[in-house]
């Protein structure tokens, strides 16, 4: 292969990590705030547990303040009861005995309903708070690993940029010019193979038989007619020979 075209494959080698970790460093951020915003839901989650339970928990207090008073009620129209001296009064007497027996009765069932709910929202709430801790766990561990990834992208780069800096010193201007223009047309893609039945591997256009001749010989820079891509052929492997076996 030609020390220039050899050359020019690395080069697209460099730019395509560079672009790759370019592109996963900029993602970083976005990574980051992804798993804080996990985080903070099942914070919230926690949160709205508890705020359930503290409202469901002064409605329980709020109704047993109502059952007292009606208890309250209730005992002082048993103790008024002996002191009635007429069957008209006897009678009033029982009725607001009655009425607040009822009051007292759908007070009573109301707490025991908030009771019971009280028991399902504490629940909820520890297992809000377990799914928390096992979320925060996990964040803390991915954050972690992207903090790692970062760090090791970032070497990457350096070690990319500082290898293609290197490289083009070894190439003529005008091959690093026609890369970059290249580059530049085609979305960072300056190079690319010819496939073994004489398309383009990117823009799928045959090439013209001479020219891909040309192209599998891999001893000149040659360009696609139709995207302008520089183009090498990579020569199907050698046929695997079994061994021959030996018979006796």
């Amino acid at each position: 292969m030609s020390p220039d075209l050899e050359r020019l494959i690395q080069l697209q080698h460099f730019e395509t990590r560079i672009d790759e970790s370019k592109r996963a460093i900029a993602a970083h951020p976005e990574r980051v705030a992804a798993a804080d915003a996990r985080l903070a839901a099942a914070r919230q989650a926690v949160e709205t547990a508890k705020q359930r339970l503290k409202e469901s928990q002064e409605a329980r207090r709020a109704l047993e303040k109502d059952a007292a008073l009606y208890q309250g009620r209730l005992t002082k129209f048993k103790d008024q009861l002996s002191a009635v001296k007429t069957n008209r009064e006897y009678q009033a007497m029982q009725h607001e005995i009655e009425t607040a027996q009822q009051e007292l009765g759908a007070a009573e069932e109301k707490v025991l309903e908030r009771m019971m709910e009280g028991d399902a929202l504490t629940a909820d709430m520890k297992q809000a708070e377990s799914m928390f801790a096992a979320q925060q766990k996990e964040i803390d561990a991915e954050k972690k690993t992207i903090a790692e990834e970062l760090t090791a992208t970032r070497q990457a780069l350096d070690d990319a940029t500082s290898k293609r800096a290197a490289l083009v010193k070894d190439l003529e201007p005008r091959l690093v010019a026609l890369f970059e223009q290249v580059s530049r047309m085609r979305k960072g893609v300056a190079i690319c193979t010819a496939t073994r039945d004489g398309l383009c591997s990117v823009c799928h256009v045959r090439l013209r038989p001479q020219v891909f001749q040309q192209v599998r010989h891999n001893d000149s820079i040659i360009q696609c007619d139709s995207c302008q891509r520089i183009l090498y052929y990579v020569p199907p492997p050698a046929p695997v020979i079994p061994p021959t076996i030996v018979t006796s």
